[in-house]
């Protein structure tokens, strides 16, 4: 992945669960504050954490046992830490994202993003496009659809990938403003 998408990809917003964590009989459970659910923090060993504490943050990986992989040092996580643990996308969409060539991702993600949306504010993906991965010519529709709490957003992505590459992305917000961007045949 080219270092422009890597960077509008970390500038997302609500790419990350935010909460608390506490030692519960012997167990781990991470206390999201958004959805005041509580769930068992084995569920996200080896995903990307981020940890408050003394007023730093700390980047890592989580591991078993309630330990942060940090570059340099393995910490252990306290009762009460505040953390952020980073969203997963899904397969079928990130496989998508990862098909698109470079115009149709930057456009893609640039006009979610002036539509108030986030990748991660991801609910749905029908990755049509996967399913033709071994014809020549594709063609077809991918459905998307997006939740920022405020706003749903649905994706039309029309796209044909043959002997011309053309890509067109149909954004329609449930207060009916809509958008379409395409990028035209190359």
């Amino acid at each position: 992945m080219n270092q422009h998408r890597i960077l509008l990809l970390e500038q997302q917003t609500r790419a990350y669960c935010e909460g608390t964590i506490e030692h519960i009989n012997n167990e781990w459970i991470f206390f999201d504050d958004e959805t005041d659910e509580a769930s068992c923090l084995d569920d996200y060993i080896n995903r990307e954490i981020i940890l408050l504490r003394a007023n730093r943050l700390k980047k890592g990986i989580l591991l078993k046992n309630g330990i942060m992989q940090s570059k340099n040092e393995k910490l252990m996580l306290r009762d009460h830490d505040r953390i952020r643990i980073k969203k997963n996308l899904s397969f079928s969409f990130e496989a998508l994202l990862d098909d698109l060539n470079d115009d149709a991702f930057f456009q893609f993600v640039t006009t979610l993003n002036s539509l108030q949306f986030s990748i991660y504010d991801f609910l749905y993906c029908h990755n049509y496009l996967s399913f033709l991965q071994h014809d020549r010519a594709k063609q077809g529709v991918n459905i998307l659809i997006f939740d920022n709490g405020n706003e749903i957003c649905s994706v039309l992505h029309h796209f044909c990938y043959a002997e011309k590459e053309s890509d067109r992305f149909e954004f329609t917000l449930n207060t009916g403003k809509r958008i379409i961007i395409e990028k035209l045949p190359s």
